[in-house]
């Protein structure tokens, strides 16, 4: 079988994640860190986050974006912890806007002819941990995905949003429920 680097990444994880518990848990048995096999690190203390609706504000708009990523943040929460979704003042708070949804030409071919156009979102996320304040912090996250030019993006918008949209999440996620 041959392994993507996107294989190798997640195995690797998966591997230090898994010895980053057994080692946390012999070496510090008196934090109170909740630790799961999804990467998450999560205080005792912490039962609830709230995820406010991101609205888009990019000068391309696609109509269903917003509510698309609002709800699958909500989701990926509730799948990979614990916490309880609250409509407002949770003890983790997401919110923000979606700032950029651009298609650039990326690989130029002979006679300035783009043979690659990528797809990249932005979004901004205000984090706010009521519980710990120390990690509260406001950030840009991007992620994109190629597609071949002589395709128009209506024809890939489809197929290719979601795997943006799993990857802005998966970064999220790391940056503020793993830590990482």
């Amino acid at each position: 079988m041959i392994l993507t680097d996107n294989m190798r990444y997640k195995r690797i994880t998966k591997i230090l994640i898994v010895m980053s518990i057994m080692v946390g848990s012999f070496l510090l048995p008196s934090c109170k860190v909740s630790y799961t096999f999804t990467g998450a690190s999560i205080a005792a203390d912490v039962k609830t986050f709230s995820v406010y609706y991101f609205p888009n504000r990019a000068r391309l708009v696609n109509p269903t974006l917003s509510s698309d990523l609002t709800e699958q943040l909500k989701e990926k929460l509730l799948r990979q912890t614990s916490l309880r979704d609250e409509e407002e003042n949770g003890d983790l708070v997401f919110e923000g806007q979606i700032t950029n949804y651009e298609v650039r030409p990326i690989s130029v071919q002979k006679e300035d002819m783009a043979a690659q156009n990528r797809l990249t979102i932005s979004v901004r996320l205000k984090y706010t941990n009521n519980r710990d304040h120390e990690q509260d912090f406001d950030r840009t996250f991007s992620a994109y995905e190629d597609f071949p030019s002589n395709l128009n993006l209506s024809d890939v918008e489809s197929s290719i949003v979601p795997d943006i949209l799993e990857k802005l999440l998966d970064d999220i996620f790391n940056a503020t429920i793993a830590n990482w």
